[in-house]
């Protein structure tokens, strides 16, 4: 677990990780929706000089039903060179993967054969509800300090409020509640934070019994699921600031800080407007000593022939965007929005944040278009590009296509499928093509759903470093 030395994939600052090695091995969390099967770790080989690019080489199934696999991550990354971090000597070697419906947390060590990961540690929801009084645990982000772990519900059968728990290090055991001032925040989703100013910021989406079966079209319709940020003082774990972006913009998830440690803004993604079903992505950034939020980027609904729609959305007559994942190059020059509605993956330079201009888009799957892959051009795709994972030197995104079991239910009637796709980029002028080399799909997936993926030695969304 310790070293002598740091850790080589971690990087002092995030132009020493966009000149790292490529990856050579991509972690995709797999899940059985029905619950009659474990979850698993699949290992895919996304190495393109390999006789076996682009197929699973690897699977480690858990030991127990109905996890639910989400947002998984690193025990430690490059935040572990931050000159305040107790751990600078830790290696970035285990993955800690939470199940949202369980509410266990499970560790696995990658070390000995990063293509057969082996469960070492499981904890049971008791001990996250005990110790740190959460449940559903969603987001994982390896800190300097520790490992936070976002969570959307209570304990003890307690609706909310959501927050986050800190993992140790070296033990894996729950120390308790990041939070010490709380302050009005309720609603949890996910987390980042700005290291060398010592600012968090967290999203919303709902409270368990909100998100259990999927939309509730009655509290979209009210607005009551997220519609706000929180900005947090990192150090004193105190709330400071939230910044409603009005009700009408329901679910604000995903957040993506600047990667430059002297930058003080970053993007969010808000999955709907009640107005006109459109998407959008906001900018928060300091207006003075408050923090402030600005719509950038407006994605409209598509029109369709109602009798194509799942039964949520007929009444409308138009396919939302549903903005579901967002990820910044490490260079923070490409913003990747999938539109998991429509079934696009959209491409923005945002070098200058606040005028993105929109670069490339690919479509696959998507509700009514069920756009094919290059690689097998006969089959229809369902679901959409949805996790998106962009590798340290932004020259390849991987996308994996379903969202939520629940969500996936509801929009993909018909069956949602499983599928990962790899884009290239070009980093020069912008613009992207998928590799018609890389489509891992259906029983390659042994019949599970595949959501997020984690690259070897780390990715756009893993790491946060102190160093310009």
């Amino acid at each position: 677990m310790t070293r002598w030395t740091p850790d080589p994939t971690f990087y002092a600052s995030p132009r020493d990780a966009g000149n790292a090695p490529a990856e050579k091995l991509a972690y995709v969390a797999a899940f059985d929706r029905s619950a009659q099967r474990p979850d698993a770790i699949a290992v895919v080989d996304v190495d393109p000089e390999s006789a076996r690019y682009g197929t699973v080489v690897g699977w480690t199934d858990l030991p127990h039903l109905g996890d639910e696999l989400h947002h998984f991550g690193w025990n430690a990354c490059s935040s572990a060179l931050c000159p305040t971090a107790p751990h600078p000597h830790v290696e970035r070697r285990y993955l800690i993967v939470p199940g949202l419906r369980s509410s266990r947390l499970y560790v696995l060590d990658t070390k000995a054969d990063p293509t057969r990961p082996e469960v070492v540690k499981v904890l049971q929801a008791e001990e996250l509800g005990k110790h740190a009084g959460y449940s559903r645990p969603h987001t994982v982000h390896c800190g300097p300090d520790g490992i936070y772990v976002s969570a959307l519900g209570g304990s003890d059968g307690r609706d909310g409020p959501g927050g986050i728990a800190i993992l140790d290090h070296t033990s894996f055991e729950v120390r308790g509640a990041w939070e010490a001032e709380r302050g009005p925040q309720f609603l949890a989703y996910d987390f980042w934070w700005h290291l060398t100013q010592d600012v968090m910021v967290t999203s919303e989406w709902g409270t368990p019994s909100m998100i259990e079966d999927g939309i509730v079209g009655e509290l979209l319709l009210g607005r009551k699921y997220g519609h706000a940020l929180h900005f947090w003082d990192l150090r004193r774990r105190r709330h400071v600031q939230t910044v409603d972006l009005g009700d009408q913009h329901q679910m604000p998830l995903e957040l993506r800080p600047a990667h430059d440690p002297t930058k003080a803004y970053g993007f969010v993604g808000v999955v709907i407007s009640v107005e006109d079903l459109s998407a959008s992505i906001w900018v928060w950034h300091r207006d003075g000593d408050r923090w402030a939020a600005t719509k950038v980027i407006t994605i409209p609904a598509e029109p369709a022939d109602s009798e194509l729609l799942p039964d949520l959305l007929k009444p409308f007559g138009a396919v939302p965007p549903l903005v579901t994942d967002i990820d910044l190059s490490v260079d923070d020059r490409f913003l990747y929005v999938s539109c998991w509605g429509t079934g696009e993956l959209k491409q923005y330079d945002v070098s200058d944040p606040f005028h993105p201009v929109e670069t490339g888009s690919v479509r696959l799957g998507g509700i009514v278009g069920r756009v094919a892959h290059p690689a097998a051009p006969d089959e229809r795709l369902a679901g959409g590009p949805q996790m998106v994972e962009v590798s340290r030197d932004g020259r390849r995104v991987y996308v994996t296509n379903s969202l939520y079991g629940a969500w996936d239910d509801q929009f993909y009637p018909d069956g949602v499928g499983a599928w990962q796709a790899k884009l290239d980029v070009d980093v020069s002028d912008g613009g992207f093509a998928l590799d018609t080399r890389f489509f891992p799909h259906g029983e390659d997936f042994r019949g599970l759903r595949v959501h997020q993926t984690r690259l070897q030695g780390g990715d756009a969304s893993s790491d946060s470093y102190c160093f310009p």
